[in-house]
Parts: C-alpha cells; sequence; structure tokens
C-alpha cells in the first residue's frame, strides 16, 4: 500500500527544512553580485568624468575625434559601446577599435584600484540597498540555519526511525495487520502524530513560512536593521565578498616572516560574544603570538574588543588571572565591556570595596579592573603569577620616574604576558616609545635607541613590529561614510566685539579663547546663534549632536540657550559611572538631542556613534584633542556620514590660532608624509598664544586710531 499522508507530511519537512540552509549559498551569490554591481556603479562613474581624448595619453594614432562625433565622449561611453559600433565609426579599424576597448579597460582597472565603497544609511542608492538587502537575508538565513540544525539535531533521527518502522516493505497497513511488531508500529504512529502537530510541527512551519517571507524581505527593514548592525553587516562582507573592502594586504603592515607566524598563531573565540573584522582578528593572533606588545591602533578600531578577545582565547587554552589597568574616567566602560563581550567574571578594584573586590579576584580569577592611582596598593607576593596584564592609555606611563609608571612596573612584573595600548601615536615621540618597550621588551629598546633619529623610516619600523603594531582607521575601515569638516566663521556683533578687545587688554588667555561666548547674555553670541541653527538642522535631518568645548563655562551657556534638548553635560567632576550612564541615555534620545562635553572629559574613551553630528566651539591647542573628540563620533559602526563644524570668529584670535596651526602643519608636511602622528606632534603654547595676543591688541590699537582718523 501507498504511503499515508502522515508520513507523506513528515518527509516533505523533512525536504523542505533541509532546503533552508542551502538558500545560504543563493544569498551569498546575491551578496557578490550586488557587491560587483556596486562597484562597477561607483568606477562607472568615475569613468564618466574621463574625456575620451585621455585614450590617446595611452595609445597614440587613433582617431579619437571620430569617437567624439559618434557621441561617445567619455571612458564610459566606450565601455558600453558594443564592438560592432565602434568597428561601424567611421575612421576606425577594427585593430583600433579593439585598441580603443583594451585602454578603456586599463582605465577601469585603475579605476578600481582608487574606488572606496561605503556604505551609509544618508546614501541608498540602488547598488547600495541591493547589497544591504543581500546582507540582510544572508545573515537572517544564517539565524534559520542554525535553528534549523537545532530543530533537525533533536528529531531527525527518531523521525527517520519512526518512519523505517512503519513502512520497511511498502505500507503501513502491512504493519498494522502483521502479527509481529504491532505495538512498534502504533507507537511510531502516536510519536510522528506528536510530532507533527506539537513543537517540531509548530517550528517547522514557522522556519519554513520565516524562509520563504525572506525572499520578499523588505529594503526599509533591511536598512533598519544595517543602523543598528552595521559591524555585523560588514563583518559579514569581508567573509562573503572580501573583495569589496579591500582594507589592504593581509599582513596589514607586518614584515613578511613575522606576518607567516603571526598568520599561523591558533585563536580560540568560544566565549566571544562577538565576531570581529578580519583586521581584530589579526590583532589578537598578534597579541597572542608576540606575548608582551604595545597596540597603537588609531582610535576607533576597537582595540579594547581586541584585548577582551585575547583574553577570551588565553581562557579558553587554561589562563585564569587577567588585570586591566585605565585611567579612572573609563573604568566603568571597561567594566561593562568585559561582561558584555565574554563570559569573565569582572571585578572593579577600585574605591572602598577594592581590598575585597582584589582578593576575590585572586581566589576565583577573571578580570580585575583597577585605575592607575589603585595599583600603588596592590600588592603580590614574589612568586605570584596571572596570565595578562592589560594597560590601558599606557602613554600614561610614559615617564618612567612618575609614580604610576613604577607602580604599574611593579605589577607588570608579575605577569605572564602583557598588552599596552593607546591610540595615541607614538612614532614621532620616539623617547615616549622606547620608555613603554623597555617594560615589554628590553632588548629591542636598546637596540631601537641607536637608531631613533630614523623613526620614520622603514627599517626602523622593521625593528620595532615584534613589539609596536598600529593600523590607521584609512587602512583597515575604508567602508566609513564619509566625513564632512567645515569651519564655520562667525561675524562677531559690536556687543561682542567690546568683550573681546576688553578681555584682550586684560592679557586673561582663558577669557580670550571664550571669544563670543563670554558675552553677558548668551542671545547676543553669534557663535551660539550659529549653533542654534546646526542642531534645528541636525534635527530635522534625523540626527544627534555632540558639543565640544574646553571650557566648563560655555558648556553650562550651551545647556542654558538649548534647555530641555541637552542631556546632562559631560564633565570632569562625574564619575565614570554617571558619564557612562549619560551616554546610554542619550543613545535612547530622539532626534536633535544635544549632547554638551567638556572636550578634556568626554574626548576620549568613549563611544557615542549614535552622534553624527560634531560641534567645537572653538580651536585646541593641539588638533589631537580635537582628532579624538571627533574620534567619539567616527569610528566603526557608524552608519551616518559625520558632519563636524568648527566655530570660529572671524578676525579673532581663533584665525590667528588656526593660521598658526596649518603653517606648522605645512612645515612637517615639508619634511615627513601626513599622518595622525605628525598631527599630534603640533602644540600650541601659552608662549605663542601670548604673542597672538600682543599682535591682536596691536591690530585693534591700529585700527581703533584709522577709525578715528576717518572720523576727524
Amino acid at each position: 500500500m501507498g504511503k499515508t499522508e502522515l508520513e507523506i507530511w513528515h518527509e516533505s519537512t523533512l525536504s523542505q527544512l533541509h532546503e533552508i540552509p542551502e538558500k545560504l549559498k543563493i544569498y551569498s551569490g546575491k551578496i557578490i553580485e550586488a557587491s560587483d554591481r556596486m562597484m562597477a556603479d561607483e568606477v562607472m562613474e568615475i569613468l564618466k568624468t574621463i574625456p575620451v581624448d585621455e585614450i590617446n595619453r595611452e595609445s597614440e594614432g587613433l582617431r579619437i575625434k571620430d569617437l567624439k562625433d559618434e557621441g561617445i565622449n567619455t571612458i564610459a561611453d566606450v565601455l558600453t559601446a558594443s564592438m560592432e559600433r565602434l568597428i561601424d565609426v567611421k575612421g576606425i579599424s577594427e585593430e583600433g577599435a579593439k585598441e580603443v576597448k583594451r585602454v578603456a579597460m586599463e582605465f577601469a582597472s585603475k579605476a578600481k584600484k582608487d574606488v572606496k565603497l561605503r556604505l551609509s544609511i544618508d546614501d541608498k542608492t540602488p547598488g547600495a540597498t541591493q547589497l544591504v538587502t543581500s546582507v540582510y537575508r544572508y545573515r537572517m538565513s544564517t539565524i534559520l540555519e542554525d535553528r534549523v540544525k537545532k530543530l533537525l539535531d533533536e528529531n531527525e533521527k527518531n523521525i527517520n526511525l519512526y518512519l523505517e518502522t512503519l513502512n520497511p516493505s511498502g505500507g503501513i497497513f502491512g504493519r498494522l495487520f502483521s502479527d509481529s511488531d504491532r505495538t512498534d508500529s502504533r507507537n511510531a504512529i502516536s510519536k510522528l502524530t506528536e510530532l507533527r502537530y506539537g513543537d517540531y510541527g509548530k517550528t517547522a512551519k514557522t522556519l519554513d513560512e520565516l524562509s520563504k517571507r525572506l525572499e520578499f524581505a523588505d529594503e526599509d527593514m533591511a536598512w533598519e536593521d544595517f543602523k543598528t548592525k552595521s559591524t555585523e553587516y560588514i563583518t559579514t562582507l569581508e567573509h562573503v565578498a572580501p573583495d569589496f573592502l579591500d582594507d589592504g594586504e593581509e599582513v596589514y603592515g607586518l614584515p613578511e616572516e613575522l606576518a607567516k607566524e603571526v598568520q599561523a598563531e591558533c585563536f580560540f573565540p568560544d566565549g566571544l560574544r562577538c565576531t570581529l573584522r578580519r583586521y581584530q582578528e589579526w590583532g589578537v593572533k598578534y597579541i597572542l603570538h608576540q606575548e608582551r606588545v604595545l597596540l597603537g591602533d588609531e582610535m576607533g578600531l576597537g582595540k579594547t574588543v581586541q584585548a577582551i578577545a585575547a583574553m577570551v582565547s588565553l581562557k579558553n587554552t587554561g589562563a585564569t588571572h587577567f588585570v586591566v589597568v585605565c585611567p579612572a574616567s573609563v573604568i566603568t566602560n571597561w567594566c561593562r565591556e568585559i561582561k558584555k563581550f565574554s563570559g569573565l567574571a569582572v571585578f572593579k578594584v577600585h574605591g572602598d570595596r577594592r581590598e575585597k573586590e582584589l582578593n576575590t579576584w585572586k581566589a576565583n580569577g577573571g578580570a580585575a579592573v583597577t585605575t592607575y592611582e589603585t595599583t600603588g596598593t596592590i600588592e603580590f607576593t614574589e612568586d605570584y603569577r596571572y596570565s595578562m596584564l592589560v594597560v590601558d592609555e599606557a602613554h600614561y606611563i610614559k615617564n618612567p620616574s612618575a609614580a604610576r609608571s613604577a607602580n604599574v612596573k611593579k605589577i607588570a612584573a608579575h605577569a605572564e604576558r602583557i598588552l599596552f595600548m593607546t591610540g595615541t601615536a607614538l612614532e614621532n615621540r620616539v623617547d615616549e616609545m622606547i620608555s613603554l618597550i623597555e617594560v615589554l621588551k628590553p632588548d629591542i629598546a636598546e637596540e631601537i635607541k641607536k637608531t631613533a633619529f630614523l623613526a620614520g623610516a622603514p627599517q626602523f619600523r622593521e625593528k620595532i613590529a615584534p613589539v609596536y603594531y598600529r593600523r590607521k582607521r584609512e587602512q583597515v575601515l575604508g567602508e566609513l561614510p564619509e566625513m564632512t569638516d567645515t569651519v564655520e566663521w562667525c561675524n562677531l556683533n559690536e556687543k561682542e566685539e567690546a568683550v573681546y578687545e576688553k578681555t584682550l587688554y586684560s592679557k586673561n588667555f582663558m577669557s580670550v579663547r571664550r571669544v563670543s561666548w563670554n558675552v553677558d547674555d548668551i542671545n547676543d553670541s553669534s557663535k551660539a546663534a550659529r549653533l542654534k541653527e546646526i542642531v534645528e538642522e541636525a534635527k530635522d535631518d534625523d540626527r544627534k549632536i555632540i558639543v565640544f568645548s574646553f571650557f566648563l563655562e560655555t558648556v553650562k551657556a550651551v545647556c542654558d540657550m538649548l534647555g530641555d534638548a541637552c542631556m546632562e553635560p559631560i564633565t570632569g567632576s562625574l564619575s565614570p559611572e554617571k558619564r557612562q550612564a549619560i551616554i546610554d541615555e542619550f543613545d535612547k534620545a530622539p532626534a536633535g538631542s544635544v549632547l554638551p562635553a567638556q572636550i578634556q572629559s568626554g574626548g576620549t574613551g568613549l563611544n557615542i556613534q549614535s552622534a553624527s553630528v560634531v560641534v567645537l566651539c572653538e580651536p585646541q591647542y593641539k588638533p589631537s584633542i580635537e582628532n579624538q573628540a571627533i574620534s567619539r563620533a567616527y569610528r566603526m559602526g557608524q552608519v551616518r556620514n559625520v558632519l563636524v563644524y568648527r566655530l570660529l570668529a572671524d578676525d579673532t584670535v581663533d584665525e590667528r590660532i588656526l593660521e598658526i596651526l596649518e603653517k606648522k602643519q605645512a612645515e612637517f608636511d615639508a619634511f615627513a608624509d601626513e599622518s595622525v602622528a605628525a598631527k599630534e606632534s603640533l602644540e600650541l603654547d601659552e608662549k605663542t598664544f601670548g604673542n597672538i595676543i600682543e599682535e591682536e591688541i596691536e591690530r585693534i590699537k591700529k585700527k581703533q586710531s584709522q577709525n578715528s582718523n576717518a572720523e576727524k
């Protein structure tokens, strides 16, 4: 007899479940197709700007005028034209047409190398939308695959046994009415019926429906998912379509032999609650392989998660105790990140409970997170050893004679492995680099002392490669949205000018730097007026804003002016816990919300990707401080184009500061490649600023004299 409806249902359901994982291959192919299309679209946009005349630069003797007479005016036109059309052009032979095509393809190949593909919710082109939707389907399909695998692992073996019991030789009724195994057959029917109408059947139906629905996934839903999980999308692209990102060579700047060793290093991520970017996994392998290193990745590249991943991998191979030393301002952030991304127990060795937390950590293992100040109270017996020491913002211990440097060095002597981390470039601060490397690998420190004058040379970088590793944002985060940096020149009104001149004559540096913000009534401030406009524009564009100032008075003025739109400001007086609570609240706040912050308090150690507008109320003495502040928002995970506004008052010290820093940068660039390190070596000292004030006073006097003579 034939199969019953119950058997058919189960066999059909198993077949459908097995088909769901197969769709991963389809969606994987769709991602590659979409990324290729997006790349082709971007290349074609570039080629549309290159006139066809450029072909004769590569291959002389071709009759370009004849092509232009036929409406073939750009390299893009050549590529889209068929060979038949080119051959039909009067004056172009078949060989000439082939040569034209060949040269155009060379232009396309060169253009492809220069293309940086970016995904941003501010630039939802058809190509980008197709790619995001393809990745969305793939990601959802992987989730379905996991659920299907679990469902089959729990049920498939038994289902097949029950089906085999019912139909060994042609039908269920043959078994039901035979004298043998009648009980087994009834039991099989009962179990299959129970599975069909129970949780198994309901789950199988749900998974099948979700799989079918995924084929028609809504584009808006995909973009919304990308908005909150952009890092996972980029990680998927790295895995499925690695050519899309083109984040440089796999070795990321390491010498060839060392790179081979690092690549072969084993990494055990079990228990890590996030997916690492390719460059991050490479960084973890470097940390594990070299054991005592200084990781100098630029801000926003995820040094913290690399450190956590290294601890997780070590734990999986038997390590138990880890110590993290960091500035007090980010201790809460470190504790939260470790809990978020790993299963490691976390102990905050700080404040009144520090001794109790330290003892509990010693007894149970996990991660002890402490501050530079607290390290002076930590004591280990001479023979005590723990698995790894992580020192965040390691440039804090650049001075060997400082107490905190000595304290960190003391506890470092008990660590089997050491990881120093700093986002501050050290290539142009060789003495600081050497002082840190001396703790890690004294032999390398001694060797590079002899060649410190070659700090920018390849041979110097090769010598420090075993201990110092730095990647820049443009090397590994090519997918970041664009950043627009705009100087907003504000013209002082009469009231502002009067206050400005008065503060100039007082020669009070701090008051002078607060130009426009130090008026009696904030409504008279031209910078405040422009800030209001920026906030309104940002709100209309569904954006949030961070406002940075060096001065507490300016931060308070911003809060008073914007009222309910402002979050509680981040200042130097806040505890780390309070700072993080404010940022958490800001993440949930609506568009148009403003987070005011003192730049020295909110400009480091925080992740604020929910903001995509950054406003700097005045120029800083050090460009690196501004870069750090901007990097709070312009970092991995940002999905909006970032807009930076620098509020500067025309014809004031603001302009003079900018001129001097730009001049210093130009002088430096004449001798060295432009880099973050170069910018960080620039600084405006108080003597220079004093000279600026004197020059401004002379300018004001001259202007007043000219006005007086004009009146006469």
